[in-house]
């Protein structure tokens, strides 16, 4: 006899799973923010940064930010990698990537 399928049970474990999901986004983002310092910045001029990106056309602009953010993210895993072996810590990275944001912003 064919096992009968419990979709309840399946809807409620795919609606938790989604909910994790979530929650591990929104927690990635605040670890992001932390590690490029963007956390000392003042709310609301982080939310008018972030609108102006949302808001950017320029293939060019946005072009450079996406390798400026692949290369922050290059370094960082480098760093952590270091700081597994006993490396030194630092925020080379984030300061490269803001000296870059504000060029290409200007």
């Amino acid at each position: 006899m064919r096992k009968v399928r419990d979709f309840d049970a399946e809807l409620k474990a795919l609606n938790d799973r989604a909910k994790l999901l979530r929650a591990r986004k929104i927690q990635q983002f605040g670890e992001l923010i932390e590690a490029t310092g963007a956390d000392a910045l003042e709310p609301d001029l982080l939310a008018g940064a972030l609108l102006s990106v949302v808001a950017e056309k320029d293939k060019a602009t946005t072009t450079a930010w996406r390798s400026a953010g692949a290369q922050f993210f290059r370094d960082t895993s480098r760093r952590s990698s270091r700081r597994a072996r006993g490396g030194s810590e630092g925020s080379e990275a984030a300061n490269r990537l803001l000296k870059k944001g504000l060029a290409v912003a200007s």
